[in-house]
């Protein structure tokens, strides 16, 4: 495959160049710092050449000396010419420093003023070549850059693979790329042991959907459709070349391609991969097109759909490289999903619909006959379109909600407007499948297309709510949407249901009033039981009880028995916003951990099935929640990992999944990651206006703080949590379970009253409502204010009852955190053994940054003993009880970092601490506290 030169990117090194590729970068910025050699390799048009000058341009700067040659197979054949390139500059630099014969040599190959060739001056000119490199050396470092060493001039490739093997020890780096199909290719292997020992290889592979997905949006297309951006990934195999060559064409165009039809593939792209097809016979090339044309094609099904020599031909086709080889596979593959799609976009549009049909009587499978027989079919056809419908609802049926919003479009084009269902009404269903396979924008675009229309109120208003459902949590976009909607809806019971169970969500998450969401549903479902709708009236219901068990409201079990009764609706039972995961909630808020990941374990396999993105990244994070809960935290790190990658690509729950992604990063993972997920997560809370997840989000925010060793950045962010939370009337203690964050972090930064109140109200709340685990919880806490105040006795008393508590209740982690409070207490004398405890029960859970500062209290020296209250000097009694700690730890002679490990706080608290001091006694220094107090004593 021939990549042209009007396709390679500029010179100009651009921020996507790492897109994708940070690590293969770092690793070759090192190689390259060290003085070290890289190879660059893979396929056409994987960015090779764009990521050689990108490493050029950085590196070159500290060479004295850069030698460039950039070889094309047009001019592979003319000897010599790569090494011209790359010395034709300095050669007048070097010929003096050269032996005479290899001077002539180097001259004559250069210049071509006299006949040389390797056969005839092959010695001289390897050493000459050689002897250039080690002269220019000798002035400073040398850096030789060669892209496309594929199509160098053999002799240029033996001189400079010869000087490149005998380069060691000469301050000589080359930065190389090489086109190759695999990693165990021929070419590069050849290649490889050309190059200096010790050289990098680095292979440059496909980019992820993601990946694709930034490159696209930072070159402009960000505008494509999510379900585009996929299709882009698919044909493009993950080249960026071809991706964003896709991306361009798609986003001029004025028509974007039909439902069911692959990309537009555009005229450059084209003649890129198909320069071979003209070396096909026509009935091979034909046999190619009813390949292209199907979705899983084998020889057995190309025979049935007509293609009689199918084999043969395609033998054909893989011998010009346009198929994979794959002996052993039954399917007929291309070797770049590209191909295909080239192949298709070229063939004529009566020859596209030919092999539609023929293989719409030769599939096997209904939906695909069905998708066939609506691609070979021009104009409306009611035998079309019902047929497309029922292989919509089978799609739908086995878990393919995207086939199935794809089969739905097909079906409403082919359906009259005066049929029975109308194209309005499937566009809908397309619509609602689109929204379970996470694609929302195509789901958005078909209801305001619908819109646009439609004039009966039920269609109009179940467009309205696909507007609002895609508006996930930045529903304050579309507040505009529902006085129409209610306009449209006029007074039907069902229709208002389906308008009042919105505006529910909108109070919670546009306004955070918890009482008027409830009220919403509560109305939302009785309008639903009065027009017969139990599905709305089941996830009013549900939302109700979710609503209800945040506030701490008495009637929330009742509420959720009434979502439980029978009739359920299917769609409902395993919905996100279903009965199912208002018990999951209920069920991990009342500490019944295990029933909890049954319940959560259950509703995953089930939306899984049926293919629903939105309900699978919700519950992904309801099964890492309450493995963090139980304190499993490798498990829960890994499963929030995956919701967060799932959010991500689909675009749905991005906020709430980094939120999840910080918390387990915070307890099993890597805590700079935590601290930047959670920022993350209140930016968008906070851009959407979300007030219901930016709690969260500043929740998990103080926790990675207090675990990075900050308790003033977590007291900050939790008080901004308490105030909020306040604010939506939510008292329920085990919705966010920060409350003993808070308390512990003020304790830390000596606001010691403080800590206290937030245990009192807190406890307050957990007694009523039977949270005992929130209870053993605040314990720790308390016992910390308790040391804190002096009382180390009971301190000591009060962390082993909430230890062994947490312990018999199952939380895991917090069983770890109070042993490892309570081994702080003891100290590293008496208490060594309890270091090793908390220090077990850490690596248990996998909980490595809290392992990790087990591992830091032990390394820290042991200061002296903390003095009495009775034996502070009277000039410390105007301190608080932090405050006066840390002053007495310092006239003993303590370093700050000792008193941090001896109170259990971070340096920066001690710091900070000491200011306070300082300006309290009005003293400017350690030493001061030190005088002062000895001034004291004397009198």
């Amino acid at each position: 495959m021939t990549v042209r030169r009007d396709f390679q990117e500029s010179a100009r090194c651009r921020p996507d160049l790492v897109i994708g590729r940070e690590e293969l970068f770092a690793g070759a910025r090192g190689q390259l710092a060290s003085g070290g050699s890289v190879l660059l390799h893979g396929p056409a048009g994987i960015g090779k050449s764009t990521a050689l000058r990108a490493l050029a341009e950085e590196y070159g700067a500290t060479a004295r000396t850069v030698l460039r040659c950039s070889a094309t197979e047009s001019e592979s054949h003319l000897p010599f010419l790569a090494l011209a390139d790359l010395l034709g500059l300095v050669l007048d630099e070097v010929s003096p420093r050269l032996p005479a014969a290899q001077r002539t040599a180097l001259e004559s190959a250069l210049t071509g003023r006299g006949e040389s060739s390797l056969q005839r001056d092959g010695l001289a000119l390897r050493l000459a070549v050689l002897s250039a490199l080690r002269a220019l050396a000798a002035d400073g470092p040398v850096l030789v850059v060669a892209d496309d060493l594929q199509w160098l001039d053999p002799a240029s490739a033996e001189l400079l693979g010869f000087a490149a093997r005998r380069l060691e020890g000469t301050p000589v780096q080359l930065l190389c790329a090489v086109r190759t199909e695999g990693q165990e290719s021929q070419e590069y292997d050849r290649q490889l042991r050309s190059c200096p020992p010790g050289t990098l290889a680095v292979r440059l592979g496909p980019l992820t959907r993601a990946q694709v997905a930034q490159l696209l949006d930072h070159r402009g297309h960000g505008c494509l459709p999510r379900s585009t951006v996929r299709e882009i990934h698919r044909t493009s195999g993950g080249n960026p070349l071809f991706a964003l060559e896709l991306g361009r064409a798609l986003a001029d165009s004025p028509t974007p391609p039909r439902p069911g039809e692959p990309l537009p593939v555009p005229t450059s792209l084209r003649a890129l991969v198909l320069s071979r097809l003209d070396m096909l016979s026509v009935e091979a090339r034909r046999t190619l097109l009813v390949a292209s044309a199907g979705a899983r094609p084998t020889p057995a099904l190309l025979r049935a759909a007509g293609r009689e020599n199918a084999e043969a031909e395609c033998a054909q086709a893989a011998e010009l490289g346009l198929l994979a080889t794959e002996p052993d596979a039954p399917a007929v593959r291309f070797a770049h999903p590209l191909i295909s799609a080239a192949l298709y976009a070229e063939a004529p549009a009566h020859e596209r619909r030919a092999a539609h049909a023929a293989l719409s009587t030769a599939a096997s499978d209904p939906i695909e006959r069905a998708r066939h027989l609506a691609l070979a079919t021009t104009g409306t056809d009611p035998e079309v379109a019902a047929r497309l419908a029922e292989a919509a609802a089978l799609a739908r049926d086995r878990g393919a909600p995207s086939v199935a919003a794809q089969l739905g479009l097909l079906a409403a084009r082919h359906t009259p407007a005066d049929g029975s269902p109308g194209p309005e009404e499937r566009r809908l269903a397309a619509a609602e499948d689109a929204i379970t396979a996470g694609e929302v924008d195509l789901a958005r675009d078909i209801a305001r297309e619908v819109l646009t229309r439609a004039s009966v109120p039920v269609d109009r208003v179940r467009a309205w709510i696909i507007v609002i459902d895609t508006a996930g949590h930045t529903m304050a976009e579309v507040d505009a949407v529902f006085p129409q909607a209610l306009a449209d809806a006029g007074d039907d019971p069902r229709l208002l249901a389906l308008v009042h169970y919105q505006l529910a969500w909108r109070a919670l998450i546009v306004e955070g009033d918890f009482t008027e969401a409830r009220q919403a549903a509560a109305h939302a479902a009785e309008l639903a039981a009065r027009g017969q709708d139990r599905r709305t009236e089941l996830l009013a219901l549900a939302f109700q009880a979710q609503t209800e068990t945040l506030m701490g409201h008495p009637e929330a079990p009742r509420t959720i028995k009434r979502a439980l009764r029978e009739p359920q609706d299917p769609r409902v039972a395993c919905h996100h916003n279903g009965a199912g995961s208002a018990r999951f909630r209920w069920l991990v808020m009342g500490d019944q951990l295990a029933e909890a990941r049954t319940t959560v374990t259950a509703l995953l396999r089930e939306v899984r099935r049926r293919g629903s993105v939105e309900s699978e990244v919700h519950f992904l994070r309801g099964l890492a929640e309450t493995e963090l809960r139980a304190g499993h935290c490798g498990r829960a790190l890994d499963l929030a990992r995956d919701s967060l990658r799932l959010a991500r690509d689909s675009g749905i729950g991005e906020t709430a999944s980094a939120m999840l992604s910080s918390l387990a990063e915070a307890s099993g993972g890597d805590v700079d990651r935590a601290l930047s997920l959670a920022r993350e997560a209140v930016r968008h809370a906070e851009e959407d206006g979300d007030q219901m997840y930016l709690s969260r989000a500043l929740g998990a925010l103080g926790y990675a703080q207090l675990v990075a060793g900050d308790p003033a950045g977590t007291v900050r962010s939790l008080r901004r949590v308490r105030s909020l939370e306040l604010g939506l009337g939510i008292t329920d203690p085990a919705r966010g379970r920060w409350q003993g964050d808070l308390a512990e972090a003020l304790v830390r930064t000596g606001e010691v009253a403080e800590a206290q109140d937030v245990i009192d109200v807190s406890r307050e709340h957990a007694l009523r409502l039977g949270r005992e685990s929130v209870l053993a919880v605040l314990d720790r806490s308390e016992a910390l204010v308790r040391h804190a105040r002096g009382d180390r006795e009971a301190a000591v008393a009060q962390l082993t009852s909430a230890q062994d508590r947490l312990g018999k209740l199952g939380y895991g982690l917090e069983e770890a955190r109070a042993a490892f409070a309570l081994a702080r207490l003891r100290g590293r004398g008496p208490g060594a053994a309890a270091f090793d405890e908390a220090a077990r029960l850490f690596r248990r859970c996998r909980a490595l940054p809290w392992l990790r500062q087990v591992e830091d209290a032990l390394a820290a020296p042991e200061p002296d003993p903390v003095p009495g209250r009775a034996e502070a000097p009277a000039a410390l009694e105007v301190l608080a009880a932090m405050e006066r700690q840390v002053a007495a730890l310092v006239m003993e002679g303590a370093t700050n970092r000792e008193i941090a490990a001896r109170l259990f706080i971070s340096v920066k608290t001690v710091e900070a601490t000491l200011t306070r001091v300082y300006r309290k006694l009005g003293i400017r220094s350690r030493v001061d506290i030190v005088r002062l107090a000895a001034a004291r004593r004397a009198r």
